[in-house]
């Protein structure tokens, strides 16, 4: 089992690679990043001092090679990386360091400024992933909490009204884009009836109080999280019920009623559990995708997360800032997939590698 997770990170290491290739060679033609950052005022000396800042010309002023921007972009966002003394005070880097003049170093990932804010990226995105990680587990635990019943009862109940009406509300969830429903889900509980809900248009995971201290505040937190959870909601539904369909067809179903346990124990401990493995794939996929494409979700009802602050800086240019959010992103993709490989083993023994 240690080699296997060993063989998924390094694969997941070699994507994230691919996908830094892939974002920094996109973004890096778009515009001029010194006049991006200073604006439309500037002498040419600020220009200077500006790209040499972001590796696009050296002390002499010559441009520097692609290849070369890309190596000094790859060393910032790497875990471990190699700075001089200079650059980890002015850059202000974060972990254990070892060497002399060029130290080796085992850090947080340094992905550069924002052009338009001049904080750093990383700061920025840390403070917004906890609205995101927030809203996508209140959407999955919506979508499994509701989906699994819902597929098993189709599942044991099936041609019958339950099975028919469940197939339907699954299909009309997976057919609804998101932002589709986040659009009707805000005219009907946000505003038509919003006397009666008490739930607001738009709102953020925290309120700032008298004292200036943020306070977590769950209210603004449903509308979003039922428009996001709808979609993985049908297909949990719709997986659930194929796989309880294949496993009470199998003869150790059979037998586990010749031996006298009782229907419940039937269905949901033995018939549920050998449903699991497409479930769990579903489940771990959704939430990774839900972390990283909550955009239109957090932008309709003014969540304050990873997405909406990524469409912002789309917005104003900032590129830093949008990078910073794709990596971050597939991070989270590739951890979570290797967890779901390693959860399938915890949940189905046949599947158990040595």
């Amino acid at each position: 089992m240690i080699r296997f997770i060993t063989r998924k990170i390094l694969y997941g290491l070699l994507v994230l690679l691919g996908v830094t290739v892939l974002v920094f060679f996109l973004f890096q033609g778009f515009g001029d990043p010194a006049r991006i950052v200073m604006g439309q005022t500037g002498d040419s000396a600020t220009q200077a001092n500006i790209r040499k800042e972001l590796y696009l010309i050296n002390e002499q002023g010559e441009k520097i090679p692609t290849y070369k921007q890309f190596l000094y972009y790859l060393n910032d966002v790497s875990p471990v990386g190699i700075h001089t003394p200079a650059e980890i005070e002015k850059k202000k880097l974060r972990g254990f360091f070892t060497g002399g003049n060029r130290k080796l170093g085992l850090k947080i990932p340094y992905l550069r400024k924002s052009y338009q804010s001049k904080r750093e990226v990383w700061t920025i995105l840390t403070q917004a992933l906890p609205g995101t990680l927030l809203l996508a587990l209140a959407a999955m635990l919506i979508a499994v909490l509701l989906g699994i019943p819902l597929g098993v009862v189709a599942a044991v109940k099936q041609n019958s009204w339950l099975d028919t009406t469940a197939i339907f509300s699954s299909i009309i969830g997976i057919s609804a884009p998101s932002f589709f429903m986040g659009i009707i889900m805000v005219y009907i509980f946000g505003f038509m009836l919003s006397d009666w809900t008490g739930l607001h248009i738009a709102g953020s995971w925290f309120i700032i109080d008298d004292e200036g201290q943020r306070r977590l505040t769950l209210q603004n937190l449903i509308l979003p999280a039922v428009t996001l959870g709808i979609r993985p909601l049908a297909i949990i539904t719709q997986l659930t019920r194929s796989a309880m369909l294949d496993v009470l067809d199998q003869d150790y179903i059979r037998t586990a009623y010749a031996k006298g346990l009782s229907r419940q124990a039937v269905i949901w401990k033995h018939g549920l559990r050998n449903a699991l493995n497409p479930v769990i794939t579903a489940i771990t996929g959704w939430f990774a995708e839900l972390l990283a494409g909550a955009f239109f979700v957090e932008y309709i009802f003014g969540w304050q997360g990873i997405g909406k602050v990524t469409v912002d800086a789309l917005e104003k240019l900032d590129y830093p800032v949008v990078m910073g959010s794709v990596l971050i992103s597939a991070t989270f993709f590739i951890v979570i997939n290797i967890l779901a490989d390693i959860l399938y083993g915890v949940v189905d023994p046949r599947i158990r590698i040595q």
